[in-house]
Order: structure tokens, then C-alpha cells, then sequence
């Protein structure tokens, strides 16, 4: 019988220690970003597929042998990968603190991203012909290392230009003092 040791606490009611592998933090309150994101992300998929069906015919025409193999592997890159882009997209999320804003996403490699105010140099806020169709617009943060820059796509235009202002009052305000 295998039976759990528990976590280390600090106290009779302290939680156990996060995980260094769990990089959401569990103490901040994370926005998601808009589900209509997926359908962008899906419209822009069924693109790539048509095009590699394309190809594929055109190596039929050409007599190429192997249509219908090459056939059964883009429909299953095409289910595969769209059920992929659907988990992408519900792994996006942000969350505003006092002094920095988190930006997480990614299913298999996670990443986090934590953006100090005082960092910021500027605030974009973009949307291509696809997003202004759908209602979305991509908040993107640039600080003086390229590494840094952050991202949140798929924000209403509302949600987003409120983040842009707030953050570039919050840039200025925590620059005030240098």
C-alpha cells in the first residue's frame, strides 16, 4: 500500500509550496481572452489546409501515385491541428497586478510572461482585416528587451484600448520617480 507524505506547510494553515514546474500562479485572478480568438485561429487553419489540398491535386494532375495516402494525412493534420488550435487559444489568459501584468499561454511548452509597468516603453494595439471582422484586437507591450515583448491577442476593441490606457497611465506613473 503506497500511501502520500504531506506537503511542507509554515504554519497550521499554510497551503503547500507551488510547484516550480506550475508556472500559472494560482494567487492572481486570470482574464481569458475571447473565445471568438478560436474561430480567427480556425479561419486562418482552414487556409493552410486548403492550400495543402491544392498542392496535393496538382500533384495528382501531375500523376504523382500517392494522392490518396497523401489525402488521409492532411485530414488528419487538419483535425489534429485544429483541435490543437482550440486548446491553444483557451490556454491564453492575463491578469493585472500592482506592479506587473502576467501574460500565460501555451497547452505542451507553458510560458509565462511577467512584464513590469516600469519597464514599458509602449503599448500597441493591433487588428488585422480577420480580427476588426471578428470584434478583436491584440494588445502588444513592448519593454527595451526584444525577449520581453508580450502579447495578449483576441481582446474585445473596448477591453483592449481600457488595457492600453491603463497600462501606458501605469507606465508613466511607476516611471515618475527615475
Amino acid at each position: 500500500m503506497v500511501t502520500e507524505t504531506p506537503a511542507p506547510t509554515r504554519g497550521p494553515t499554510a497551503r503547500p509550496t507551488a510547484s516550480a514546474l506550475d508556472p500559472w500562479p494560482d494567487t492572481v485572478t486570470w482574464r481569458p481572452v475571447s473565445r471568438r480568438l478560436i474561430v480567427a485561429e480556425l479561419i486562418r487553419h482552414v487556409f493552410g489546409v486548403a492550400f495543402l489540398l491544392v498542392l496535393v491535386l496538382v500533384a495528382d494532375w501531375l500523376g504523382w501515385p500517392y494522392v490518396v495516402p497523401s489525402l488521409v494525412v492532411v485530414a488528419v493534420y487538419g483535425v489534429l491541428r485544429a483541435v490543437a488550435v482550440v486548446r491553444a487559444v483557451l490556454a491564453w489568459g492575463y491578469a493585472e497586478r500592482e506592479r506587473d501584468l502576467l501574460v500565460r499561454h501555451g497547452v505542451l511548452i507553458r510560458r509565462l510572461s511577467i512584464v513590469p509597468y516600469a519597464r514599458m516603453q509602449f503599448v500597441d494595439v493591433t487588428a488585422g482585416p480577420l480580427e476588426r471582422a471578428l470584434g478583436l484586437a491584440t494588445v502588444q507591450l513592448h519593454t527595451a528587451a526584444a525577449a520581453s515583448d508580450a502579447r495578449v491577442p483576441g481582446l474585445p476593441p473596448e477591453e483592449a484600448s481600457r488595457l492600453r490606457d491603463r497600462l501606458a497611465a501605469l507606465g508613466e506613473d511607476t516611471t515618475e520617480g527615475l
